[in-house]
């Protein structure tokens, strides 16, 4: 990990922010290279309305106590705490095996409480779109990126870190990319939410987690 990363924020509105940390992780396509033999993934499904729904990616998580992949990302951990002033009780880890799996916009709208959260986002292994939009923007007709307005496209070893109302009035995805011969990219993402301000209403907010980014 850098000694001292340098940390660069993005104002996306007035209450919404995000901070790029680039080469946060050294040496990062080894640390992708050990992170994903020594993780035990697992197809991923997310609960949609009434069932579960397959989705083009693999899954997995880690909790305080459970053995960790690589040390770095013990660093990572303590380092986000340290800068956010947050406690978080693990991380998720997700895996797109190639330029096909990715996630649509969406907000991480089963934390519930959405108006003050901290989310990490840690990139190991190649580059992909990942692109933001505010919520407005989801009707527009613009197929490619659907009113994007910022494509952050993280490489090996980039942070990524969401904050405020981001999850409340913004949308992010990793698109897909044409190219399958895009290589193996792993997620890792540490979510806190403050559980301030008027709960998310839908679907049951008490379904299992699933991870995203």
């Amino acid at each position: 990990m850098a000694a001292e990363p340098v940390v660069e924020r993005i104002e996306l509105d007035a209450t919404s922010w995000v901070d790029v940390v680039r080469g946060f992780v050294h040496e990062a396509d080894a640390v992708h290279d050990q992170v994903a033999e020594a993780t035990a993934w697992s197809e991923e499904k997310v609960f949609r309305y009434d069932h579960w729904v397959e989705v083009n990616r693999l899954g997995a998580s880690w909790r305080r106590g459970d053995p960790v992949a690589h040390p770095v990302l013990l660093d990572a951990h303590r380092w986000l705490q340290h800068r956010y002033r947050v406690q978080f009780e693990g991380f998720g880890l997700v895996r797109y095996r190639d330029g096909r799996d990715g996630q649509g916009f969406h907000r991480d709208r089963d934390m519930r409480w959405l108006d003050e959260t901290v989310i990490g986002v840690l990139t190991l292994g190649a580059q992909r779109p990942w692109l933001l939009r505010p919520r407005a923007n989801r009707n527009r007709h613009d197929l490619a990126q659907r009113g994007a307005t910022h494509d952050l496209a993280p490489a090996s070893g980039d942070l990524l870190v969401m904050g405020g109302r981001c999850q409340a009035d913004w949308e992010h995805s990793v698109a897909p990319v044409p190219d399958r011969r895009v290589g193996d990219r792993i997620s890792l993402q540490w979510r806190w939410t403050s559980r301030h301000g008027r709960p998310e209403r839908g679907g049951s907010w008490n379904s299992p987690r699933h991870y995203g980014g």
